[in-house]
């Protein structure tokens, strides 16, 4: 670990907050949009509604999202304070509450893990550093390539529209400031007012419809299909990190669990064991199949392309002492090799002349008999290398397949 101003931080506090989410929102909020927002936080702080009430209403006046991304951008700044507070993750008890940092170790845990059991990144899994906390982490305030980051394209679009005039954005907008009038001039005695909030909130979906639609032509089409766009960016990354969050720490013990699990196979009773009470067919074959698996790995073999197996196999001939007979011309070598090869049945051999076993053995090889002995026996030869490289070979497809995570 670095000590570079390792003391100042010591003596610091680090005040994490969303400011440059909240500063990037404070530059869209333009046109209809500061008045969503604005009607959105009236709804929430209403201490007159009922969570009922409130909840019915937010879901009326949300029958275009896009259009309504005042609530989208609130929601995700609400989102964005359960990360950095740790509610996100509900708690009984102050005992129980997590903070940011219990989050941010248990995602950092999860990077490691996910590589361990599966091989790949942990983006390859949804479960990146960005797909926990990228609302935090300037996802849609940058880019890495050159398409435009999210909330700059939003403030060209909203811009756009705004400076466009139209008639149904106006509506719109009136529609917005009657329903946030309305709401606050409740008083925490009315009596029945249900009806006319319905009436308001009805204006509100509906001029949204009218909105939607004069957007449905060029040159507004195109701004429209972004807007679209952005915003359900927006709401599926708030809901991927809500998800991955709220899940963190038993998907995260899942996986410290199954790695813990696997540590055991090395023991080989508690290996039969596990592999005689798991009703998972994988977990089964795992350790079922581990010791085989275990057998067939040996790092002289391991190789990082297709192009290294050559070099492989020649270095393990070479430590093998192979090919230990080199002159086909010398057939009692050849003859001696052959009987040392597995898929000759050597009985009887005992009794042949040196000739006679270079005949049977091509005979169980299927090896042309064409020739004089040095034909046959060159024939052999070549055979019983080979049998040598395929051998190395198919032991370094055991390592590699032993060694890969499946």
């Amino acid at each position: 670990m670095a000590n570079k101003n390792l003391l100042s931080l010591a003596e610091s506090d680090p005040n994490f907050s969303n400011q440059a989410l909240e500063n990037a929102i404070n530059n869209l909020k333009i046109g209809w949009v500061i008045k969503s927002i604005t009607l959105d936080d009236t709804i929430t702080s209403n201490a007159v509604l009922t969570n009922s009430q409130k909840t019915d209403l937010k879901a009326t006046i949300n029958n275009h999202a896009h259009i309504n991304l005042g609530r989208q951008l609130n929601d995700m700044l609400k989102h964005t304070n359960t990360v950095l507070d740790g509610s996100i993750i509900p708690a009984t008890s102050i005992a129980e509450q997590r903070t940011f940092l219990d989050l941010l170790q248990n995602v950092q845990s999860v990077q490691g893990l996910v590589i361990d059991l599966f091989g790949v990144d942990a983006t390859d899994k949804n479960r990146g550093v960005n797909d926990h906390f990228g609302t935090l982490n300037n996802l849609f305030l940058e880019t890495e390539d050159s398409s435009k980051p999210v909330f700059t394209q939003l403030q060209e679009v909203i811009d756009f529209i705004t400076r466009a005039n139209l008639a149904a954005d106006t509506a719109y907008q009136n529609s917005l400031t009657d329903l946030t009038n309305f709401i606050n001039s409740t008083v925490a005695d009315s009596t029945d007012f249900q009806q006319t909030l319905d009436a308001f909130a009805t204006s509100v979906a509906s001029s949204a419809t009218s909105f939607n639609n004069a957007l449905g032509s060029e040159p507004y089409l195109t701004e429209r299909t972004k807007l679209i766009s952005d915003t359900n960016k927006i709401n599926t990354q708030v809901t991927l990190e809500i998800n991955n969050l709220k899940s963190i720490e038993s998907y995260a013990t899942d996986l410290t669990n199954n790695i813990a699990f696997t540590s055991l196979a090395e023991d080989t009773n508690l290996r039969n064991l596990i592999a005689r009470v798991a009703q998972n067919p994988n977990w089964v074959k795992y350790f079922s199949e581990y010791e085989d698996s275990e057998t067939a790995l040996n790092p002289i073999f391991d190789t990082d392309t297709d192009s290294d197996k050559s070099s492989v196999i020649e270095q393990a001939l070479i430590t093998k002492g192979l090919p230990d007979v080199l002159d086909h011309t010398d057939i009692l070598a050849v003859a001696k090799k052959a009987k040392l090869d597995d898929r000759i049945n050597t009985a009887g051999f005992e009794l042949l002349t040196t000739e006679q076993v270079i005949e049977k053995s091509c005979q169980q090889l299927g090896i042309s008999l064409f020739g004089d002995v040095f034909n046959r026996s060159k024939r052999l030869l070549n055979n019983l290398n080979q049998r040598d490289r395929d051998l190395i070979l198919a032991d370094l497809n055991a390592n590699e397949d032993s060694n890969t995570l499946s």
